[in-house]
């Protein structure tokens, strides 16, 4: 059976960045405020130019760059994401921009943890023989649907897009996994539909409406964090014959500098074994893991034969962890 060989990362530039203090002058709250409570000190913001394909486009582009594997040679393309270009999906749209021709496409939605659900997912096709070469994209452009007058949320986003490229290879990389989720806590993290009726003729009504900006239950999403993460990274450890000891590099969903102190101080990973970039990005949802890496392998942190203990936590509530090695 093939196994799985992560041979490349990438992300997207954003130009456009929106510090605390620049914040401050359209809610009521400053960057110590801010920076204290999670860690943030400013975040991406999408342009009207930029759309979520151009951004994951760029960010898979720059991935295949590095694992030099040419746009025509990829068979699977799946785009993590929450915030879509086209409700019906945009990884066709990234497939066309990229002229990966040969390319199956596919959007796939799990809010904060859909990175790491995306690999997972990914990761079967190749092992199962059908696909050697797959680019993994995670990309949101929260913006949209950020209420910039809530000063509960708005601190928190921002806009952003990574990538990698997985590899048939005859030893697999993914050495462990765990996916999780809990419908009954849904209602902690919302992005939800807002409908309106309308008659459409006679008794017959239809819904017609939008989507409404972010909602969280912040205090319930922190508790549900530094208890299920810890917890679902050490059962896929134990599905990859690891211990904590083993990790090399702790990468959580990006979500805030708090969770990821507790997360770490729990499995006993030292500060400088963590990457965090949340500072310079926000929560960019899907996006933060696969930025996290990208910087982290471009700036010679992450290294051939490192264990990276990732993880993903958010909307649903879904949460999932994905025991990877660099090749």
């Amino acid at each position: 059976m093939p196994g799985v060989s992560l041979v490349g990362s990438g992300s997207a530039c954003l130009t456009a960045q929106l510090t605390n203090d620049a914040l401050s002058q359209r809610v009521d709250t400053s960057d110590d405020w801010i920076a204290t409570r999670t860690g943030i000190r400013q975040r991406h913001i999408a342009t009207p130019q930029d759309s979520l394909a151009s951004l994951a486009t760029e960010a898979a582009r720059n991935a295949l760059a590095m694992a030099e594997v040419s746009a025509t040679e990829v068979d699977l393309i799946v785009l993590a994401t929450s915030t879509p270009d086209d409700l019906f999906g945009t990884a066709c749209q990234v497939q066309q921009a990229l002229g990966a021709t040969r390319a199956v496409a596919f959007d796939l939605t799990a809010a904060c943890s859909g990175f790491v659900f995306a690999l997972v997912t990914a990761a079967q096709y190749i092992r199962t023989g059908v696909f050697k070469n797959v680019v993994v994209i995670g990309a949101d452009v929260l913006s949209r649907w950020t209420d910039w007058d809530d000063r509960t949320t708005c601190v928190l986003f921002g806009d952003g897009a990574g990538a990698v490229v997985l590899r048939a290879a005859e030893r697999d990389r993914l050495l462990g996994f765990e996916l999780c989720s809990d419908g009954s806590l849904n209602h902690c993290l919302n992005l939800a539909y807002q409908p309106e009726s309308e008659v459409l003729v006679g008794d017959i009504t239809v819904q017609k409406g939008t989507f409404a900006p972010i909602t969280m239950n912040g205090r319930e999403v922190y508790k549900f964090a530094v208890s299920r993460v810890p917890e679902v990274i050490e059962k896929a450890l134990f599905r990859a014959n690891l211990t904590n000891a083993d990790i090399d590099w702790l990468v959580l969903h990006q979500a805030n500098q708090r969770i990821l102190d507790a997360v770490a101080d729990r499995l006993g990973v030292p500060a400088e074994r963590v990457v965090s970039n949340m500072a310079r990005h926000g929560n960019t949802s899907a996006a933060s893991i696969p930025i996290a890496i990208d910087e982290a392998v471009r700036a010679g942190k992450i290294k051939a034969g490192d264990v990276m203990a990732t993880a993903g936590f958010g909307a649903g509530l879904t949460w999932g962890s994905a025991i990877v090695q660099w090749a």
